[in-house]
């Protein structure tokens, strides 16, 4: 069943971790911020009950939609008293799981519109469609979360280390360099066939999806965004 949704999710566009047991489904959502967590309640060693809890103790507030088998009212109770934030019953659709996980990102903390726009650029992740300029945009997977992170942060500087935490997964064990080249891929789709330069290389930092009303920054400017002292060493 993991192996199913894993696929499902990543063909919507996800970046998923897979943790086979309840003491690794803690560590890992203790370990790393989440968009959200699909937590089984059957799971070895701990249930899915006390993952939550103790993830809720550890103040982690990512959504957490918890599946299970048990469709009685007092499991429902229990796994919403716990901290969770939806509960879906197996069987279940995976076009319901998604649309599920779409509603919970959108409740999470901070401003999560339902279609992203920044100037004439837009995505629609319920639907996997972007656009530019009322242009059908021909993005894969990767380049879709890509671009959905860039236009969630308009005019802030992604280090390539956010980037990669967000945009490829835990596993993951290639260098940088694949995020320039992604980058590079986005560019000739969402710039260069309108004669754009909206995202931007901060040499040494990341990048920036440049909001249309922002005039070009200049280095000093940029690295005081990105909390970079005058004399260039990295600020922790």
């Amino acid at each position: 069943m993991a192996a199913l949704l894993r696929r499902s999710l990543e063909e919507e566009g996800y970046v998923i971790d897979h943790a086979s047991g309840g003491e690794e489904a803690v560590w890992y959502a203790t370990e790393w911020d989440y968009a959200a967590v699909v937590l089984d309640v059957m799971l070895p060693e701990i249930d899915g009950f006390e993952v939550c809890r103790r993830l809720r103790s550890a103040q982690r507030w990512s959504p957490v939609l918890m599946l299970t088998a048990l469709d009685d009212v007092s499991s429902r109770v229990r796994g919403l008293d716990s901290g969770a934030d939806d509960y879906l019953v197996k069987p279940f659709s995976l076009a319901e799981l998604a649309a599920r996980l779409r509603s919970l990102t959108r409740r999470a903390t901070g401003e999560r519109p339902v279609v992203l726009r920044v100037g004439d650029l837009e995505l629609d992740p319920a639907a996997h469609r972007s656009t530019r300029g009322g242009c059908e945009l021909d993005l894969t997977p990767r380049e879709f979360a890509l671009l959905e992170l860039f236009l969630r942060n308009p005019g802030v500087v992604l280090t390539r280390t956010r980037i990669l935490e967000q945009v490829w997964d835990f596993a993951f064990e290639g260098s940088f360099n694949v995020i320039d080249q992604y980058v590079a891929y986005l560019r000739r789709k969402i710039d260069r066939p309108f004669g754009r330069h909206d995202l931007e290389t901060i040499r040494g930092v990341g990048y920036r999806l440049r909001r249309p009303d922002d005039p070009a920054a200049g280095p000093s400017d940029l690295r005081e965004r990105v909390g970079i002292p005058p004399d260039g060493s990295p600020t922790r």
